[in-house]
């Protein structure tokens, strides 16, 4: 279990009496803090694998912002405009959780960082709870009625599990958020596998709809498949890592934080490709601005001037 730890760089546990070193003026004081930061927390390979590729994606937006935004205006997609602006949010807020990991082995930071990883992980359940709506209505799926519908099931959804991980966090002290004393809590292991088992049950519906008579309602698309199946292997991973964890297993740990690295670092790239990236494609928009010329150039909006 060592060597595996220090192979991945992801613990295998916390210490329940890990503290933040002295945050001194003095350089070696620094230096110790920051290296702290970085190496003592998590471990230097943890950190820099959420960080980095969470940053990456958001410098990636970033740089497709200004095409993005002029093929959201030409398209005029209410579903496609509410996503983006969604999955911006998210990653943003999912950034700014991956560079403070080191909070949670903080203990003057325990509810900044309950209150961030509340906020940041309800956001990403919010995207993968609505892309699942929007799958299951199928190729009915479309237009502003849609979109609402969706948004209003999800959002009582997720308020609802906002409200439930706050009473327990807040209010029991139960540790959702945190890595110290892994196994030492059974209530949270016992909310996490709950949670973990609902959206792999979810998913492993879909699947089973898209083997039986009921494929025809779903998307012809094979990306959303192959979406459900990377989604429904990870959760399925998750749970069990959880039901490791629960049993005082040690390997149970790692792998939970392995899956967790996983999602926060991979999972909005992977979604942003899978129904994003298509519609932002920039031959696409040109072909599109060809239709557009030859229509008018044939004068087909002749009729718009005349009164």
């Amino acid at each position: 279990m060592r060597q595996l730890e220090q192979l991945t760089g992801i613990p295998l546990s916390m210490s329940p009496d890990a503290t933040v070193p002295a945050f001194g003026g003095g350089g070696e004081g620094g230096g110790s803090a920051l290296s702290w930061w970085f190496v003592e927390c998590h471990g230097i390979w943890h950190n820099l694998a959420l960080i980095l590729l969470s940053a990456l994606f958001v410098a990636y937006l970033s740089s497709q912002a200004r095409k993005s935004y002029a093929k959201l205006t030409y398209g005029r997609s209410y579903i496609m405009i509410a996503y983006y602006a969604l999955l911006w949010a998210v990653s943003l807020l999912n950034l700014l959780w991956c560079v403070l990991q080191a909070w949670q082995c903080t203990p003057s930071k325990e509810f900044s960082w309950n209150m961030l990883s509340l906020f940041s992980k309800s956001g990403m359940l919010f995207l993968e709870i609505s892309i699942m709506a929007f799958l299951l209505q199928g190729n009915h799926a479309g237009g502003l009625e849609a979109l609402t519908r969706t948004f209003v099931v999800s959002g009582v959804i997720v308020a609802a599990d906002i409200l439930l991980k706050a009473i327990y966090v807040f209010g029991f002290g139960v540790p959702l958020f945190l890595d110290a004393n892994e196994s030492a809590n059974r209530v949270k292991w016992g909310l996490w596998i709950v949670h973990k088992l609902l959206l792999t049950a979810v998913y492993g519906f879909i699947l089973f709809m898209h083997h039986s008579k009921w494929r025809e309602r779903l998307p012809a698309k094979p990306a959303f498949y192959k979406y459900i199946c990377v989604m429904f292997v990870l959760n399925a991973v998750s749970l069990f890592a959880c039901i490791l964890v629960g049993n005082g297993a040690g390997f149970g740990s790692w792998l939970y934080n392995l899956t967790t690295v996983c999602y926060h670092a991979l999972y909005l790239p992977f979604l942003y490709v899978t129904f994003l990236a298509d519609f932002f494609q920039e031959e696409d928009f040109r072909l599109e601005n060809v239709y557009y010329s030859e229509m008018k150039d044939a004068g087909f909006f002749d009729a718009d001037w005349d009164y």
